[in-house]
């Protein structure tokens, strides 16, 4: 594992988080960020504050402490905002933790066989203020092993490129052109059940 000086306070945060559940429980109890800014994960520590690339940034960083690999995954969305996530691999199957303005785009538990069935998992409670089903395609892992040299743990300078390494990646469809157009509109009690505790400032807006 590479070495970075954490400071005792970080590492103390960092040392009490020994399972990707814990690591996901933090992120649930840090506030909901909806500035157009990027943290890194010593900022998410320092701020308190996260949105779905820094608390995927965050969550990479605790998981690589406890022995999984850093990897960023990113769900690709019309009319919406694009989510990333934090995946890991344990027993073959995929899990991922996330921060997330939604009640259902937050972790999974390791069970799905594939990336693509994990992305699928995602596709139902995906979607925007217009009540419409947005999540279209998945990106491949981004390994942040690419990003060493920057020191992704610790410096919000390195976010722009890992962001426009994720904008970069393969994505695949999840599904076709015509399974969009019959998708169903977000009925009012899926809206309420999955919006519980959301920060408006934080909603995609129809343009």
């Amino acid at each position: 594992m590479i070495s970075v000086k954490w400071t005792p306070a970080e590492k103390k945060t960092l040392t009490a988080l020994k399972k990707p559940q814990q690591i996901q429980a933090h992120l649930d109890g840090t506030s909901y960020s909806s500035e157009p800014i990027y943290r890194s994960p010593r900022s998410v520590m320092r701020d308190n504050r996260a949105h779905c690339f820094d608390g995927a940034m965050f969550a990479a960083a605790a998981l690589e402490r406890i022995g999984f690999e850093p990897l960023l995954l990113d769900l690709r969305a019309v009319r919406d905002d694009d989510h990333v996530l934090a995946v890991f691999q344990d027993d073959g199957c995929w899990g991922s933790i996330g921060k997330s303005n939604f009640v259902g785009l937050r972790g999974r538990d390791p069970v799905y066989r594939s990336l693509r069935e994990l992305a699928m998992s995602y596709f139902e409670p995906y979607f925007n203020s217009d009540r419409e089903r947005t999540l279209r395609s998945f990106s491949a892992p981004v390994k942040l092993k690419k990003f060493e040299k920057l020191n992704w743990r610790t410096e919000d300078e390195a976010m722009d490129a890992i962001a426009d390494a994720l904008n970069a990646a393969k994505h695949e469809a999840l599904i076709s052109e015509a399974q969009a157009k019959r998708l169903w509109s977000v009925d009012e009690r899926t809206w309420a059940g999955h919006t519980v505790g959301t920060d408006s400032a934080g909603l995609w807006k129809p343009k």
